[in-house]
């Protein structure tokens, strides 16, 4: 518990020492028990999954960006302030 609130909160550094402990063999420990656990069709799944999820963010991203971009350009042609109402020729039909 005091390691989800130091993180919230802001962590002392004696608090989270024992992460910045962990070597090699300890997460290569950590690996095989999840493979254990889950199975490797389970973690291809998910990464797969997480891939997915990744991509879609990205290429939503990419679109924002493409539609800020289009939205910029068009907001250039809204205010035109050379001319004014007076200035332009009247569009009323004689009858």
């Amino acid at each position: 518990m005091n390691i989800i609130r130091g993180l919230i909160f802001g962590a002392k550094p004696r608090e989270l020492e024992m992460f910045a402990n962990i070597g090699p063999w300890q997460l290569l420990i950590i690996l095989v028990i999840v493979l254990a656990i889950f199975g490797t069709k389970k973690l291809r799944n998910l990464g797969s999954d997480l891939g997915g999820a990744v991509k879609g963010f990205r290429s939503a991203m990419n679109e924002a960006e493409e539609t800020a971009e289009q939205i910029g350009d068009e907001s250039k042609n809204d205010a035109n302030f050379d001319t004014t109402p007076a200035d332009e020729p009247s569009k009323k039909k004689d009858a």
